[in-house]
């Protein structure tokens, strides 16, 4: 019977309780600001009654979702499951519910997720992709970038790609390794990843000291082979930083096989800052990208593009160096 009434209840059910108009209750709902007496009226009353309002009659009447989707590349990579976690964190702080969407390398799904902005699913995307979908992302679109720069027209919130790998240079060097090495992959699609290996070299360069770099095309079925030919003729390193953790991961257990030992023959460096779970070290050594700093930063900014505020156009957030085996104490 209890269910039955719960089920029943209804706007004008709040209303009366609270002892104000029923256009009142759906103004507050619809999240247009009323008097705090009111507000709080209204708030007691649909405690008591255990009042749920209709999320699909709500988003016909307000145009909005009140849902923002997260494409990803994918949910099995550590960075992008631990960012998506802050993205749903900060969008339930402000009322919104976050919508998953894994295109697992695929522009066709993407160009799906971006039509439900159009078809009004969702009210925004925020998106880590290195598809070819550029012909979809528009100015008029609310849509936020991660990592990738699209237009002076598209917002987008990176770490500090350059700035990191021009720290790993420096810590490699403070560790005492003369000779270094860059290895990452390149995409098709240019991202904001690429400055990683610049801002390595760029700091080789001014710094006077020996490196080689080696850029692998993606996708990448098989680092062993260029790794085997890169080996025969830059044997003698001490220091390499790869592109991401995984990379550096995959690198480590490529070196094994040809004799090379962490630490023993060389140090290593990463990026992104990946670890199982926030009470458990880094896999390596990394320089760490700030995700919840970076996941409460495109959230402000499609919320204020689903608001039609103005936004700005780049977000640019600092990176740090976190010690974790594969290098060694200062």
């Amino acid at each position: 019977m209890e269910g039955s009434q719960q089920m029943s209840v209804t706007m004008k059910d709040v209303a009366a309780l609270a002892g104000v108009g029923v256009g009142t209750v759906s103004r507050m709902i619809n999240g247009v600001a009323v008097k705090d007496v009111t507000r709080r009226k209204v708030e007691a009353a649909i405690k008591a009654l255990d009042y749920e309002p209709d999320a699909a009659a709500r988003a016909f009447k307000t145009n909005h979702s009140q849902t923002i989707a997260l494409i990803l590349p994918t949910i099995w990579h550590p960075f992008f499951s631990e960012f998506a976690y802050h993205v749903e964190e900060s969008l339930s702080e402000r009322g919104y519910k976050l919508y998953l969407c894994n295109a697992d390398g695929d522009p066709e799904k993407e160009h799906d997720y971006i039509q439900m902005v159009k078809q009004s699913k969702v009210d925004g995307i925020i998106g880590i992709t290195y598809s070819d979908i550029d012909k979809f992302i528009s100015s008029n679109l609310p849509f936020v970038s991660i990592d990738r720069h699209f237009s002076e027209e598209v917002s987008y919130v990176t770490a500090d790609n350059f700035g990191g790998g021009e720290l790993a240079a420096e810590e490699l060097q403070k560790r005492g390794c003369q000779k270094l090495i860059y290895i990452g992959g390149i995409n098709p699609y240019p991202n904001e990843t690429t400055l990683r290996g610049d801002g390595f070299e760029a700091y080789c360069r001014a710094k006077g000291i020996d490196f080689d770099i080696l850029r692998i095309p993606e996708p990448i079925s098989d680092l062993t082979t260029p790794i085997a030919d890169f080996l025969t003729k830059n044997a003698d390193f001490d220091g390499v930083f790869c592109v991401n953790d995984a990379m550096g991961m995959d690198v480590m257990t490529v070196f094994k096989k040809f004799g090379k030992e962490v630490l023993r023959d060389y140090q290593l460096i990463g990026f992104d800052g990946t670890r199982i779970d926030s009470s458990r070290n880094y896999l390596v050594s990394t320089i760490v990208q700030p995700k919840k700093e970076m996941a409460e930063a495109a959230v402000a900014l499609i919320l204020k593009k689903v608001a039609g505020i103005e936004t700005e156009k780049r977000v640019i957030l600092p990176v740090f160096f976190e010690s974790a085996g594969t290098t060694k104490d200062m």
